[in-house]
């Protein structure tokens, strides 16, 4: 039987994980309660007692801002804590699936990233995945790194369709970015897709993959679409316009990728197809968000 081991389980991702994994054997889940990231090294006691076959990383860093204040922090858990996962996989013969992000890219392309393609971090927590996915291809042979961008779900606390919602229920206007562009991803058709891939996992398939939700849209046309179909669905909302604004008129700490558009081709020749489109899962999301409204 698959003994599986799933790291930063409470994470927004890492829930619906729990969920994903747990047909294809037991699911041994560890949270920070259990796993101080700070202390990368805990977890070896951890996988001596489960012994798993396989590993799937959803613990990370993932304050894009904050990092820049705290890059050591940034890189202890994105970039050292994969590296131990990784020996201790390869150690004891587990596959390790580890999630990164589209930021180890700065974005200055005019098509969709490719895995192969070179990688240039704009920021501390870029710098810090890319560190992680080092560690890990140098380490263990047998693995998944998921790219994947703009992740949101509905047990997400500070993910951007929250956030809209929060603030589109207070206020008459809202400012956008319409100039970074991208892909919105459902945590679940993340989940989904991991659990999918899990069993392929070889010598044939290990290394490099994409994954986000079908189509591309800007932050702007993102927002938008969020409170349509919240309308919809009669989510209380306050919003009338929603201007949209130039990257440079909302500075912040760290600097964006303007172009996160990744390819799914080689993710999709192993899923049978291509992931769902980003709208169609919006639309679930919030549909499921509703129903966990007081």
């Amino acid at each position: 039987m698959t003994r599986i081991l799933l790291t930063g389980a409470n994470g927004q991702v890492g829930e619906e994980l729990r969920h994903t994994l747990t047909p294809l054997g037991s699911v041994t889940v560890i949270d920070r309660t259990s796993w101080d990231l700070a202390q990368p090294e805990a977890i070896l006691s951890i996988i001596e007692e489960v012994q798993p076959t396989l590993i799937v990383n959803a613990a990370a860093y993932t304050a894009v801002d904050k990092a820049e204040s705290e890059p050591e922090l940034a890189l202890l858990v994105n970039g050292k804590a994969p590296g131990i996962l990784a020996a201790a996989a390869e150690k004891t013969g587990a596959g390790l699936i580890h999630i990164s992000t589209d930021y180890v890219f700065d974005g200055n392309n005019s098509r969709p990233y490719l895995e192969s393609d070179p990688t240039n971090p704009l920021g501390e927590y870029g710098k810090s995945k890319l560190a992680g996915e080092e560690a890990i291809r140098s380490t263990c042979p047998n693995h998944m790194i998921i790219r994947t961008a703009w992740v949101y779900g509905v047990r997400g606390k500070g993910n951007f369709v929250k956030t809209m919602l929060r603030l589109g229920a207070q206020r008459e206007e809202l400012r956008v970015v319409t100039d970074q562009i991208g892909a919105p991803t459902w945590a679940r058709d993340l989940a989904i897709a991991i659990a999918q891939l899990a069993p392929q996992l070889s010598a044939d398939t290990a290394g490099t993959y994409h994954y986000t939700n079908s189509g591309v849209c800007s932050w702007y046309d993102f927002a938008i679409a969020i409170f349509e179909e919240a309308k919809t669905l009669g989510f209380p909302l306050q919003v009338q316009r929603v201007t949209p604004i130039a990257t440079e008129e909302y500075p912040t700490p760290a600097t964006r990728p303007p172009f996160s558009v990744l390819s799914l081709r080689k993710t999709s020749a192993l899923l049978g197809g291509p992931p769902p489109y980003w709208r169609h899962s919006l639309r679930k999301m919030l549909a499921e968000l509703q129903q966990t409204q007081p």
